[in-house]
């Protein structure tokens, strides 16, 4: 079995199902618009979508530095996205990253 090193960067949004409690469809077309542009910062910074799951996407990357530096744009990115918006439409996302081997 080949291993190689890789960086992993998980996004998922805080609080998501409380969101989706108040208002479903209007949650739901908020976190698209930040999905996509998301997905975009990742491919953007060499990333690859391996998976998504409800409000999570889970992503590799060839080097640390380019996962760090797509995580960093991307929280800057959403801000901005979240400006303009109420409290209960904002959303907010939590981004770890880790390097290790995958299979």
């Amino acid at each position: 079995m080949e291993r190689k090193l890789a960086a992993i960067l998980y996004a998922d949004v805080v609080g998501y199902s409380h969101l989706a409690c108040l208002d479903e469809e209007g949650a739901h077309r908020v976190f698209r618009a930040h999905f996509d542009a998301l997905s975009a910062t990742i491919e953007g910074h060499a990333g690859l979508i391996v998976i998504t799951a409800g409000d999570a996407v889970f992503a590799e990357f060839g080097s640390v530095v380019s996962a760090l530096k797509c995580a960093v744009t991307a929280q800057h990115e959403l801000a901005e996205r979240n400006k303009g918006l109420s409290d209960d439409r904002k959303l907010q996302f939590r981004i770890g990253v880790n390097l290790g081997d995958t299979s």
